[in-house]
């Protein structure tokens, strides 16, 4: 049984005619005939008794008429109780994140999702460590991996972006130190190292007219934070290798700006990770799609600005 037939019985049955009720419904006389034909087919009686200048409901049609009206009545309710469920984000989403991405794109984006949404609670995880679901309480974690680390990790995810990176440098240091053109130059220079896990990231990989190469740079800091590396970059106090997401505004302001553009990192993926379906809510899809919209807003500007090509930050056509 169809609601518009519903729609359009109830609505024949106030104005008593089916020309005036299909021009109220704004459907053509012939279409409200078949839907009051159908309903009484799938009924099994006559709604309405007809005559050559007018039709009435029939005793059978009086007796449907408040249950139709009833039904009507409570698809429109759920259906506002649907959307404005989907319009008003509410209750309490945990959440994880690196300390860069917690401390510049996100802390951002999220204060605009909660200015919108005030009854919506966050409870943020900020840390460069991987996050345990279950031990850290957390509902959702946004985490660079590739698709195959998703597979193997038996959780859901949604894939926000691909992750190109550069390498880097502010002006400063350059005019001190000097541009390196290859790989033995970088050798010479200072690299502003991540290190994770007691692991120092030292060796990048790099590829070079699509041939990867591993090159061990040189290095007087570390530290176990990704964005005190972009500002260590940005002070002068070295060169970076580092994610378009995280340096874009730098790029774009001229604080850093590319070397070694001949060279580039392979791609990495941003995606959102959760230990269960049960987990995706809308507060979840709202920050997946403001999530994506802001990384595109930032690829297109340094497309746009010639920093980077389509190729070297390829759109993910991930949903």
């Amino acid at each position: 049984m169809k609601t518009e037939d519903l729609s359009v019985f109830v609505k024949v049955a106030e104005v008593g005619s089916i020309t005036t009720a299909a021009i109220k419904l704004d459907i053509s006389s012939s279409a409200a005939s078949m839907a009051v034909k159908r309903l009484e087919e799938q009924l099994g009686v006559a709604l309405f008794v007809r005559s050559t200048r007018k039709i009435r409901l029939s005793p059978e049609g009086e007796q449907y008429l408040p249950m139709a009206k009833q039904a009507l009545d409570t698809l429109q309710q759920g259906l506002a109780l649907v959307t404005e469920q989907k319009q008003s984000l509410h209750g309490e989403l945990r959440m994880a994140m690196s300390s860069e991405m917690g401390r510049n794109l996100m802390r951002e984006l999220l204060n605009k999702v909660q200015r919108e949404n005030p009854e919506l609670s966050l409870r943020l995880h900020v840390s460069d460590s991987r996050v345990d679901f279950y031990r850290d309480g957390v509902d959702v974690a946004l985490r660079a991996m590739t698709k195959e680390a998703v597979k193997e990790s038996q959780m859901y995810g949604f894939k926000v972006c691909n992750i190109p990176h550069v390498i880097c440098a502010s002006p400063n240091y350059l005019e001190r130190n000097g541009e390196p053109t290859t790989l033995t130059d970088l050798a010479q220079h200072n690299a502003l190292l991540y290190k994770l896990y007691d692991q120092t990231h030292n060796t990048w990989e790099l590829i070079n007219e699509g041939e990867r190469v591993k090159v061990k740079v040189n290095s007087n800091r570390a530290v176990n934070d990704g964005d005190i590396v972009r500002r260590w970059c940005v002070d002068g106090e070295g060169i970076a290798k580092k994610s378009c997401i995280d340096v874009a505004g730098d790029l774009l302001s001229g604080k850093l700006q590319r070397i070694l553009t001949g060279y580039h990192v392979p791609l990495t993926e941003m995606w959102l990770m959760l230990p269960s379906r049960h987990l995706i809510t809308p507060a979840v899809r709202l920050i997946r799609d403001e999530l994506k919209q802001v990384i595109e807003s930032k690829r297109q500007r340094l497309i746009n600005t010639y920093i980077l090509t389509e190729r070297e930050w390829p759109v993910s056509n991930e949903i």
